[in-house]
């Protein structure tokens, strides 16, 4: 990349999160980096439900600058920064664990509170900047949490990085042989990489549901044997059919709705596994009859954020000719249009499906 190309403005544009689920566009300074950091000029930010739902119900106070499914061009390097320069092409985390506490000892890297800490912003308080046109990478971050991209590999190809971490992160609490069957819940964009990651994986028995026809239509695509709408079928009575009576061994909760957790409970076997992925925010409550979980001796838990030691498989899952990048995005916006774009991520149509922002647009 040339030197030209590599040249930094003083200021640059940024969504903000004002509050009351308000995003303005605004001129900001780009971001000074001290010794050990980086500055990224930020090419492609997917639009995340984790980031949708902070800012349409104001989870967090403002301001704040969104955005962490980053992929862009390192134009600055700290003193002290090794085997990254800049035109460096990465793709970034926003969250590193310590590794010496008692969680990550164990392996829950989520509930580190070095972990908790965001690494990457673009002003305020961080919160991954990437609805900007730079972003500051802090220095713990730069040691384990940027990814090169290779050759040939686009930036929007490159932002489902961290994302596909998160699923496979999942799919390893839910431990799903080749066997069982599966029904994810939900084939939005998140649902769909559940059915892909378990399609690549050899499970031969996967079924979904959404209430859009064209993502059921996308589910099939993917690898879904029968994908079924909600507001067709009684999901309950499809996959106790497919299942001699008896209900899917794993249920992945890849969409948020009244009731959805309620309705994947009855969806599983006696003995089954119900994982929660979308279920974030502290307003999401479900009810449950002790029986269906103690007695029937079922299993219900979450997963949350991506997992430090999948980073380079979830890269090599996004780097393979064939991933679906383009099957799965659906429209690329501006970051003028993200209030837009958040607006149909949260009630979306038969025409939508991955949203991702371009900054330098």
């Amino acid at each position: 990349m040339s030197a030209a190309a590599l040249v930094v403005p003083n200021s640059m544009d940024a969504s903000v999160y004002r509050g009351s689920s308000r995003l303005c566009l605004e001129q900001l300074p780009v971001p000074e980096i001290e010794p050990g950091e980086l500055l990224v000029r930020v090419e492609s930010c997917g639009i995340c439900h984790t980031d949708l739902k902070k800012i349409k119900y104001d989870l967090l106070p403002p301001p704040r600058i969104y955005g962490h499914e980053t992929a862009g061009v390192v134009v600055r390097t700290g003193e002290r920064v090794q085997g990254l320069a800049p035109g460096d092409r990465v793709c970034l985390f926003h969250h590193i664990p310590c590794f010496n506490c008692f969680y990550c000892r164990h392996d829950n890297f989520a509930q580190c509170e070095t972990y908790k800490k965001v690494g990457v912003g673009a002003g305020f308080e961080p919160a991954g900047g990437g609805f900007a046109q730079y972003v500051k990478v802090m220095d713990w971050i730069v040691k384990r949490g940027v990814i090169k991209i290779p050759e040939g590999v686009s930036f929007d190809r490159a932002s489902f990085v961290e994302p596909v971490n998160t699923c496979l992160k999942a799919l390893r609490k839910c431990a799903t042989s080749r066997e069982e069957t599966v029904l994810v819940v939900g084939q939005g964009p998140i649902g769909l990489l559940f059915t892909i990651l378990l399609s690549q994986s050899g499970v031969k028995n996967i079924f979904s549901t959404d209430i859009l026809r064209t993502r059921v239509e996308a589910s099939l695509r993917m690898g879904a044997v029968e994908s079924w709408s909600p507001l067709v079928q009684d999901i309950s009575s499809e996959i106790k059919r497919v299942t001699s009576g008896r209900g899917a061994d794993v249920v992945i909760v890849a969409a948020s709705a009244p009731n959805i957790v309620e309705q994947a409970v009855d969806a599983s076997r006696p003995g089954g596994r119900i994982m929660l992925f979308a279920q974030t925010s502290h307003q999401e409550t479900f009810t449950l009859p002790g029986a269906l979980i103690c007695a029937q001796e079922r299993m219900v838990f979450g997963s949350y954020s991506a997992a430090i030691d999948l980073q380079e498989e979830a890269a090599k899952i996004v780097w393979q000719n064939g991933f679906p990048e383009e099957e799965l995005i659906s429209h690329r916006l501006p970051l003028g249009d993200l209030e837009h774009g958040i607006e149909l991520a949260h009630s979306p149509t038969s025409g939508s499906l991955k949203l991702v922002v371009h900054p330098q647009n």
